[in-house]
């Protein structure tokens, strides 16, 4: 949605009623018209951001997103369900077959962090990575599949 063609209209507004004074109070109104229809542009983005989140309380598995691109206000529908995996796809769970030893390398901070991670969730370092990139190919199966 182009935001300008609202905006333009409030500036051909003003514009209109400060014809009728003098040159000074059409140099003004030119210069109030330009900080008006920028603030009206952000107005009008807030308004709309606002209306997909009451939107988006409304859908049951989906979200209404409000991205301004350039002058133009853009939404995105995502689904929010996670409860079920594409049809095409099985779960990562599911897989079974060889088991296959990799190595990793990584800085020595970071092995510590996810060393504590593993820990906190009670499992190894090894099965914390193997559930790490599962996961991440799970959520870039999402992101891929078609809607």
């Amino acid at each position: 949605m182009e935001l300008d063609k609202y905006t333009a209209a409030l500036r051909a507004d003003l514009l209109a009623a400060a014809a009728l004074g003098d040159e000074h109070t059409r140099n003004t109104a030119d210069a109030l018209a330009s900080a008006a229809q920028a603030s009206a542009r952000l107005m009008l983005l807030q308004a709309l951001s606002d209306f997909a989140e009451e939107i988006s309380d409304k859908l049951d598995d989906h979200a209404v997103h409000l991205r301004l691109a350039g002058n133009d206000a853009v939404a995105e529908v995502t689904s929010t369900s996670d409860a079920s995996e594409p049809q095409d796809y099985p779960s990562m769970d599911d897989v079974t077959g060889e088991v296959r030893r990799v190595t990793l390398r990584m800085v020595e901070h970071v092995k510590e962090r996810a060393e504590e991670a593993a820990s906190m969730n009670g499992v190894s370092l090894n099965s914390w990575l193997s559930q790490a990139v599962q996961g991440a190919l799970r959520d870039q199966m999402r992101k891929e599949r078609p809607y």
